[in-house]
């Protein structure tokens, strides 16, 4: 299963979250840190609903770019 996760830069590295998955968020001082941060992060949520007996989200966000002429 693939879920989108929004990378931000932040003053000492980079934050991450993902739209499907609300509260499972993670940081990391290199973007590479921050991914694998964020899978380890997932991979611990969708654990934690398995066992509270919650049904795991589907993967249901996209995102693209729209390019606009700067003035």
């Amino acid at each position: 299963m693939k879920y989108l996760i929004v990378i931000e830069p932040t003053a000492t590295g980079y934050s991450a979250y993902s739209p499907d998955l609300p509260g499972c968020v993670s940081t990391g001082a290199t973007r590479e840190e921050v991914e694998r941060n964020m899978g380890e992060a997932i991979e611990f949520h969708l654990e934690g609903l398995r066992d509270e007996g919650y049904e795991i989200p589907k993967s249901d966000t996209s995102s693209a770019y729209i390019e606009i002429e700067a003035s």
